[in-house]
C-alpha cells in the first residue's frame, strides 16, 4: 500500500483532496437527513454484521464486518451509520485511482481520474445505499496498482500486497475475480507488461490465503454462494430452460451503462476501444481497457444469455475511468461536458433523497416506492402480534423479513422464515428457518397464498405509502404444524 500512496504528492492532491472531501462531505449530510428506509439487500447485510462469519448465503463477508465494525463504533444501528462506509469508500477508491493515474500519466489525469470516479452516476447511487460493490472497489482499485507497479519493477513485496488486496476484494464480491482473467489477458496480449513468474505465484498464493476461510465456508454450508452465484447465471444451471438469446435484454444492458458510467464517459470509452484496435492509445491505456473491457463483454454475454442488472459490469470501471480520463484530458471540451452531466447528477441525487417520501413524477407514485414504507410494514406487524400476545413471526417473503429483523432488533420478538422445501432460496431459510419449537405464531403472508390450516386472518397490513402500498399482506395466528 505504502508504494500506491507514495506517489500522491501536493502537484494534484490538494484539488482532488477538495473536490472529493467536499462532495463526501455533502454525501454524508445528505445521508443523516435522507428519508429512505434500509432496502432488502443492505438490511440483510446488516443482519450479517450481527452475526459474524467467513460467509453468507449470496456474498462473501466482508461487507457484514465493515458495518458490523461501523455500528459498533458508533453505538447505533441507524440508517445512517449502516449506510456511512458507502461515501467513505468511495472517497478512498477516487484518491486511490487518482494516485495511479498520477504514477502511470500524469498530474492532470490524476486529478480528473479522481473526479471522475467520484461523480460517475454508479458512485452517486452508491454513496447512497451500501453495497457490496462499494466495498470491493478500494481493494480492487488497490489491486489494479499494484499490479500496474509490478510492471514498473519487480517486487515481492508488492506481488504479496498485490495478492491481499485482491483477496479482499473477493472477499467483499466475487467480481473481483475478473481481475484474475484481466490478467491472463494482459499477459497474453502484451508481452511488455508482463510479470515474473515468481510474482505471478506469490500473488496468487496471497490471493488463495486470504479467500481460504470464505472457500471453507463455503464446504461446510453445501457452497451456498456458488449455488446462488449459478442461480442468477441460470443459463448456466438449466441451458435447457432458456429461450431464444435476449436482445432486448442487452440492449437494455447497453443502454444502462451510458447512464451508470455517464453517457459522455461510457461513450469515450467506447471510443477508445476503436482506437486501441487500430493502434492509436499509449501501453498504459491498452492496459486498462483489457481490465474493464472483458467484464463489459462478459456480462453483455449474461444479459444475452438470460439478464443482467445494470450493475453486474460495476468492476470494469475502476480501470475504466482511469483510461478513460487519460483520454479525455486531451479532449477539454468532452471533460468539461462530461464533469456537467456527471456532476449535476451528483449534485442532484442526494437533494432528492431528502424527499424521497413526496417525490414523484405523477403525483401518485414514488419516485423511491421501493424504499419508502419498509419500516411502517414491520411496525404494523408488532403491533398485530402484541395485539394478539405473540411473540414469534414467521413469513415467507424475503423482503419482508429482511426488514423485521432490521426493525425488530432488541424488541423481544423472534423472526423465522417459512422451512424451505429442498435447496434453501435466501439467507434467512438457510439460517432462521422455522423448525416448529413454538406452539403458535403470527403467519405473515401475502394476500394470495394462505396458511395450510383453514384460518382467518387476523389483520390485513397495507402501508399507506412505498413499496406496500399496492402489496396487502395478512396476518394469521396458527400453530405450528400450519405453517408451510
Amino acid at each position: 500500500m505504502s508504494n500506491v500512496v507514495s506517489t500522491l504528492d501536493r502537484a494534484w492532491l490538494k484539488p482532488a483532496l477538495w473536490g472529493v472531501g467536499l462532495l463526501t462531505l455533502y454525501r454524508v449530510l445528505a445521508l443523516w437527513w435522507g428519508q429512505l428506509d434500509l432496502f432488502v439487500d443492505e438490511a440483510q447485510y446488516w443482519l450479517w454484521g450481527q452475526e459474524l462469519a467467513f460467509g453468507y448465503y449470496s456474498k462473501p463477508p466482508l461487507i457484514g464486518w465493515v458495518i458490523r465494525a461501523f455500528v459498533e463504533a458508533a453505538g447505533s444501528d441507524a440508517v445512517f451509520w449502516v449506510r456511512l462506509p458507502a461515501p467513505l469508500f468511495h472517497s478512498a477508491t477516487a484518491l486511490i485511482l487518482g494516485a495511479i493515474a498520477r504514477e502511470h500519466i500524469g498530474h492532470r489525469a490524476a486529478v480528473a481520474t479522481t473526479l471522475g470516479y467520484a461523480t460517475m452516476p454508479v458512485i452517486a447511487v452508491g454513496s447512497t445505499l451500501i453495497s457490496t460493490d462499494t466495498i470491493m472497489f478500494p481493494f480492487l482499485a488497490l489491486a489494479l496498482g499494484g499490479y500496474l507497479r509490478l510492471t514498473l519493477a519487480p517486487s515481492r513485496s508488492a506481488a504479496l500486497f498485490t495478492g491481499i488486496m485482491l483477496g479482499l476484494a473477493f472477499m467483499s464480491k466475487y467480481a473481483a475475480v475478473y481481475y484474475v482473467m484481466c490478467a491472463g489477458l494482459v499477459t497474453l496480449l502484451l508481452p511488455l507488461e508482463r510479470l515474473r513468474p515468481r510474482d505471478y505465484g506469490t500473488i496468487a498464493l496471497a490471493f488463495l490465503l486470504m479467500i481460504s476461510p470464505n472457500i471453507m465456508w463455503n464446504v461446510v454450508n453445501g457452497f451456498s454462494t456458488l449455488q446462488h452465484t449459478m442461480d442468477n447465471a441460470d443459463w448456466v444451471r438449466d441451458p435447457g430452460t432458456r429461450a431464444g438469446l435476449n436482445l432486448s435484454g442487452l440492449a437494455e444492458f447497453a443502454v444502462a451503462q451510458f447512464v451508470v458510467m455517464g453517457p459522455l464517459v461510457f461513450a469515450a470509452l467506447l471510443s477508445m476501444s476503436w482506437q486501441a484496435i487500430r493502434g492509436q492509445l499509449t501501453l498504459i491505456q491498452v492496459t486498462l481497457l483489457l481490465f474493464a473491457l472483458p467484464i463489459v463483454a462478459i456480462v453483455c454475454l449474461q444479459a444475452i444469455l438470460s439478464e443482467a442488472y445494470a450493475n453486474w459490469a460495476a468492476a470494469a470501471y475502476i480501470a475504466g475511468i482511469v483510461a478513460v480520463m487519460s483520454w479525455l484530458i486531451e479532449r477539454p471540451r468532452w471533460l468539461r461536458a462530461s464533469f456537467w452531466i456527471n456532476g449535476a447528477i451528483s449534485v442532484l441525487l442526494p437533494i432528492m433523497t431528502l424527499f424521497a417520501g413526496s417525490l414523484s413524477f405523477d403525483g401518485e407514485s414514488l419516485l423511491f416506492k421501493r424504499y419508502v414504507g419498509l419500516n411502517e410494514m414491520s411496525e404494523q406487524i408488532f403491533e398485530i402480534a402484541e395485539a394478539n400476545n405473540q411473540t414469534a413471526i414467521v413469513a415467507s417473503n424475503r423482503d419482508v423479513l429482511a426488514d423485521l429483523f432490521y426493525t425488530g432488533k432488541g424488541r423481544g420478538f423472534t423472526i423465522y422464515a417459512t422451512a424451505p422445501e429442498g435447496r434453501p432460496s435466501h439467507h434467512y431459510e438457510l439460517k432462521h428457518a422455522f423448525d416448529g419449537s413454538e406452539p403458535t405464531v403470527l403467519f405473515i403472508l401475502s394476500e394470495d397464498d394462505s396458511p395450510s390450516c383453514p384460518s382467518d386472518p387476523v389483520a390485513t397490513i397495507i402501508s399507506e405509502q412505498g413499496k406496500y402500498s399496492t402489496r396487502p399482506y395478512k396476518a394469521y395466528v396458527v400453530t405450528a404444524d400450519c405453517v408451510n
